[in-house]
C-alpha cells in the first residue's frame, strides 16, 4: 500500500432501472475520493444509463442479468487501467446506503489494518429499511460462515471496500445474488483481515427492490445466499482432502 494518504480507490455500482436515483446519487457520492466511478447498467430499460453519463460516471452495459454479473464486468473493466486500483469500493444504486461514508470503510485498508471492511446495517437500520426475511437470512448466513469458518459477519452489507489484490485472489465468480456471500465465505475461509463497521441504513430513495420488494424475490435470494456457502464450503472439504491424498501418495511413492 502506497504512503500516500490518499490512495487509488474505484466504486462499482451496479444498476438496473435506476433512473429515479441517478441524480441524488451522484450529488452523495465523495467525488474527490474516488478516481473512477463505475456504473455497470445491468440491461436497464429505463434511461439509467444516459442519466448515469450526465453524472460523469463511466458506464458500461452488461446484458447478462444478474448482481455479480454486473460487479464482474465492473471488474474486468479495471483490470485494463493503468495504473490498478489499490481498493476497489461497492455500492448499490438505490441510496439505502450513505455513499458519504464509505471512505470511512477505506481508511482500515489504507492503514493496512485490513483488506477488506462491509458496512453492516444491523445496528443502525431505520424501522422498516430490512424486512424480517432480509435480517433472517443475514444472520443465517453469517452464522453457517461462522459455522464453516470460524469468522464472525454481522450482515452480508452490499457497501463494503476491498484491497485490489485480494479482490483477484478471491476469484470472484458468482454472477447472482450469491457475490456478497461469496466474497465474505472466500476471504473468512482464508482467514484475511476483515471485519464489520457499523453504517445507518434506511428505506431506499426511490423505487422498488429487486429481493425485498416480493417475496419470491426474497426467497430466490436467501436460497441463493445459503446454496453458495453450502457449495463453497463442500468445495473447500473436497480440495482439502484431495490434497491430503495427494501428499499421501507422493509420501508413499518417496
Amino acid at each position: 500500500m502506497r504512503a500516500d494518504p490518499k490512495p487509488i480507490v474505484d466504486l462499482i455500482i451496479p444498476a438496473y432501472n435506476e433512473q429515479q436515483n441517478i441524480v441524488a446519487l451522484g450529488c452523495a457520492i465523495p467525488r474527490d475520493y474516488f478516481r473512477h466511478i463505475i456504473l455497470v447498467d445491468n440491461n436497464s430499460t429505463d434511461n439509467t444509463a444516459d442519466l448515469a453519463r450526465q453524472q460523469g460516471f463511466v458506464v458500461l452495459h452488461q446484458p447478462t442479468r444478474g448482481y455479480g454479473a454486473a460487479c464482474l464486468k465492473g471488474i474486468c473493466w479495471l483490470k485494463l487501467q493503468c495504473p490498478p486500483p489499490e481498493m476497489v469500493a461497492f455500492l448499490d444504486a438505490d441510496l439505502s446506503d450513505d455513499p458519504s461514508l464509505l471512505p470511512k470503510l477505506g481508511k482500515p485498508i489504507a492503514r493496512g489494518e485490513a483488506m477488506m471492511v462491509i458496512g453492516s446495517r444491523r445496528k443502525l437500520a431505520e424501522p422498516g429499511s430490512l424486512t424480517f426475511t432480509q435480517r433472517f437470512g443475514n444472520r443465517l448466513a453469517c452464522f453457517l460462515i461462522w459455522l464453516t469458518t470460524c469468522k464472525k459477519f454481522t450482515d452480508l452489507g452490499p457497501m463494503r471496500v476491498i484491497d485490489w489484490p485480494t479482490l483477484l485472489k478471491l476469484d470472484m465468480r458468482d454472477t447472482t445474488w450469491g457475490w456478497t456471500v461469496e466474497m465474505q465465505y472466500k476471504a473468512a475461509a482464508r482467514k484475511l483481515a476483515c471485519f464489520d463497521i457499523d453504517v445507518p441504513y434506511r428505506r431506499r430513495n426511490a423505487g422498488v427492490s429487486k429481493i425485498s420488494g416480493s417475496i419470491k424475490g426474497s426467497i430466490k435470494a436467501g436460497y441463493k445466499i445459503l446454496m453458495t456457502i453450502f457449495c463453497l464450503w463442500c468445495g473447500d472439504r473436497c480440495g482439502k482432502w484431495f490434497g491430503c491424498a495427494k501428499q499421501k501418495d507422493i509420501a508413499i511413492d518417496d
